[in-house]
């Protein structure tokens, strides 16, 4: 039996380029890419040339940024997808290697970001578990100050971003996935949560540390993009098999302060 034969469309690094130009996508800009490999089709390359692409686009001005997280560096007694038994609780904290921004590979993103993240001269931010990558001439002024105790507020790389009025790309990807929605939370009263992770000890190894954070939870961000899209100018187009959106960080986190505030309760916020 002959094997199954790809989905197309056929997709090359030129096209993408070509595609993402006509989608607005310009040189010298700062762009903060939301992607899914899958939904283009198929890629003549794959990951590569689709960073090929978006590079040849932005031009050696541009800045690519990305999300490089690293979700699997959590509390064990929080994992649903798969939950593990409770007795592994304890040893899963006491030995979990802690986070390395040139080691640790991303988690949960996709292809793309991890891709970005070993690209020759990409930065990489502190954050232990919703760090950025970034490659171009901005690429440290974004990453670096990501501090500790702030996931995706005013001391992380989306702060950086809307200064810089960077723009949101979503290729292939939706807004549950629109990290610049999670700088809001921090922009209106949130819950305040514990949020465990492993971090770097004196003279080596990894210990555990608990930190309190503001509250996040993509819930309800396919619906509050939906509204957001209806109220909001949002590029629409299309790249190989994919929808794309192309919107500014800016205008992404001042709707979803006002949507936030009014749309989720504070228990969804804490459930999510």
């Amino acid at each position: 039996m002959s094997p199954t034969p790809p989905t197309g469309p056929l997709v090359t690094r030129a096209g993408l380029a070509d595609e993402l130009r006509g989608l607005g996508v310009r040189s010298g800009e700062t762009l903060l890419v939301h992607s899914s490999l899958s939904s283009l089709g198929w890629v003549c390359g794959g990951a590569v040339a689709v960073v090929q692409a978006l590079l040849d686009v932005l031009g050696p001005d541009g800045t690519l940024v990305v999300p490089t997280q690293t979700g699997d560096l959590s509390d064990p007694s929080l994992w649903r997808h798969p939950p593990v038994p409770r007795e592994w609780w304890d040893p899963i904290r006491e030995s979990m290697p802690a986070y390395d921004p040139l080691v640790t590979p991303s988690r949960g993103v996709g292809v793309v970001p991890e891709t970005v993240r070993t690209w020759p001269g990409a930065l990489r931010s502190a954050h232990p578990q919703t760090s950025f990558a970034a490659v171009g001439p901005r690429a440290a002024e974004i990453v670096e100050g990501h501090a500790p105790d702030c996931r995706l507020g005013e001391r992380s790389p989306l702060a950086r971003l809307e200064e810089r009025g960077a723009r949101v790309l979503l290729l292939g990807a939706g807004y549950a996935t629109c990290t610049a929605f999670h700088l809001a939370e921090y922009r209106i009263p949130s819950p305040v949560v514990n949020v465990g992770r492993p971090v770097r000890a004196p003279g080596g190894g990894s210990r555990w540390e608990v930190v309190r954070e503001v509250a996040i939870t993509s819930e309800r961000f396919e619906e509050l993009g939906h509204d957001f899209e209806r109220d909001r100018p949002v590029v629409r187009g299309r790249a190989g098999a994919a929808e794309a959106r192309l919107f500014p960080v800016a205008d992404a986190v001042a709707y979803a302060e006002r949507w936030l505030a009014l749309h989720r309760s504070r228990e969804e916020w804490v459930l999510g």
